[in-house]
């Protein structure tokens, strides 16, 4: 019944370019292959028989480096043609309940998005796709991945029981570990991974063996497992200790899209370097990110950034930048994505040396929805004399929708650091300001005619005096709402207060230590 023998799809139809791109090919050793799936920019699910040394007799794999060199290719349902990346596998991790194992990359695939997991249990009755590059009716080694849909017949402690909707549908050797799934609202959510099967009108099968039935290995029941494993490591990987700025935005998936992701994290190290750590799709707050893009070298032009905020300018689409640079030019950026900044509009040209240039004393901005509509495009400046003021709809007014908040005579002088944020329900954004003595204060529902209020989140002398730099987010629910703050402590620790209200913060997560 094992599929996990050595092999080299699932009978059915050939998948079109491109069609469930997230299904890998495993090539372990010179004599067996396996399929999988991507999970994670880093990780792969798949059978843990692909790697036993006898599967018939025991699934333990040892955990760490494969015995034998292992290879995944992802992104290319044609295997004759290029694209798509082929990368090592150097750990693994495995699930010693079941028929399954974690898979590490040696580098994170781009240009393909990884399967998503969902909390929805597995119901009998209900049809999966079943997907692997394994043999077909007539094919040892086929070029193409392959694809067919099952019903759930029965659930029976952590295996799924299927049976094909075509007559021949089957699961073949090489199709091990590859993915069963459902599409839910436009996207592909795992539900199980290949383990056993009849392989009836496979390949080099007897043609008095019939039976088609096949057995999957759940993942469903535990999905925070699976990204526990995958997001380890994500944050430990830098040095925090190194943060110029940070920006929180939807920059490598829209506000409002079909998904669970949290938002993504924008960092400019003080080397001039810059990174994209993408929101995950974890229900586990303390894996907020998936991974780390680097987008910009040490030494390049995010080094002359003097203050940066995250907003949506265009209207559409994913997020983009306000960046006020040392030399007192200010920059919109439409977009920001993995490959960098898109859209560039110069709001205010350089003039570092002109004293009536006002930018020069622009201290500190922020980004949020404080004008008439729902776009978060309305910038807020702290000047160094203490008063703010707001520009509105920058995108189509540039930096003519000016309105003064607070005259130098209220001063802000003590405030450190300012956000944006959706803490009490309000039509329009609060004002997070940081002050000086580690005290914290939240002004609601901000707009061009000022602040209506003012409530304290932290007191004076509070542990938020440590606070190297903080922002706000959407980074632990499945909603565009900004009430989370991220903070990088000034010894190199990450912490998140998430849910953050009128009534304050209801204890932090410590992300990093």
């Amino acid at each position: 019944m094992l599929t996990a023998a050595p092999a080299h799809a699932v009978v059915g139809e050939q998948a079109k370019d491109d069609t469930f791109a997230f299904t890998a090919k495993l090539d372990i050793g010179d004599e067996r292959s396996c399929s999988a799936a991507l999970v994670g920019e880093q990780w792969l699910v798949t059978a843990a028989s692909c790697f036993a040394d006898d599967p018939a007799q025991s699934l333990t794999v040892r955990a760490g480096t494969p015995k034998v060199r292992t290879t995944a290719t992802i992104g290319r349902t044609d295997l004759t043609r290029g694209g798509g990346s082929v990368v090592e596998v150097v750990e693994l991790v495995p699930r010693t309940d079941r028929d399954l194992v974690m898979a590490r990359l040696a580098a994170p695939v781009t240009g393909v998005a990884p399967i998503g997991l969902g909390a929805n249990a597995v119901l009998p009755g209900e049809d999966l796709w079943v997907a692997g590059y394994g043999r077909t009716r007539d094919e040892w080694v086929p070029d193409r991945l392959h694809h067919a849909r099952f019903t759930v017949d029965a659930l029976k402690g952590n295996s799924i029981a299927l049976s094909g909707k075509s007559p021949d549908a089957a699961v073949c050797q090489g199709d091990t570990g590859g993915p069963a799934f459902r599409e839910i609202g436009g996207r592909y959510e795992l539900a199980g991974i290949n383990s056993m099967s009849g392989q009836g009108g496979c390949f080099g099968t007897d043609e008095t063996v019939t039976s088609r039935a096949a057995a999957n290995t759940r993942v469903d029941d535990i999905t925070g497992w699976i990204h526990s494993v995958a997001y380890r490591d994500v944050l430990k990987q830098a040095n925090w200790k190194n943060v110029a700025h940070m920006a929180s935005g939807r920059f490598t998936n829209a506000a409002g899209a079909a998904t669970k992701r949290r938002m993504d994290l924008f960092v400019i190290w003080k080397d001039g370097s810059a990174s994209i750590f993408p929101g995950s799709d974890s229900t586990d707050p303390k894996t907020a990110f998936s991974t780390e893009h680097k987008v910009a070298k040490a030494g390049s032009d995010w080094q002359y950034a003097s203050a940066i905020a995250a907003g949506n300018f265009a209207g559409s689409g994913t997020d983009g930048l306000f960046v006020r640079w040392k030399d007192a030019e200010v920059t919109e950026y439409g977009h920001l994505d993995l490959k960098g900044a898109h859209d560039e509009k110069t709001l205010k040209k350089k003039k570092k040396l002109d004293p009536k240039n006002f930018w020069n004393n622009a201290r500190l901005i922020t980004v949020g929805r404080y004008g008439g509509n729902n776009l978060h495009d309305d910038v807020l400046v702290l000047w160094e004399n203490g008063s703010t003021s707001l520009y509105t709809d920058v995108h189509s007014k540039g930096l003519n929708g000016y309105s003064q908040l607070s005259p130098a005579a209220n001063s802000w002088k003590n405030a450190i650091q300012i956000s944006a944020g959706e803490f009490n329900g309000k039509k329009t954004s609060d004002l997070l300001v940081q002050w000086k003595d580690g005290g914290t204060s939240v002004f609601p529902g901000v707009d061009a005619k000022g602040y209506h209020g003012r409530t304290e989140i932290n007191k004076t002398g509070s542990a938020w005096k440590n606070a190297h730099i903080l922002t706000t987010g959407a980074f632990t629910n499945n909603d565009d709402r900004v009430n989370d703050i991220l903070i990088s402590w000034n010894n190199g620790n990450l912490g998140l207060y998430p849910d953050v209200d009128g009534n304050g913060t209801h204890g932090g997560i410590e992300l990093l230590k």
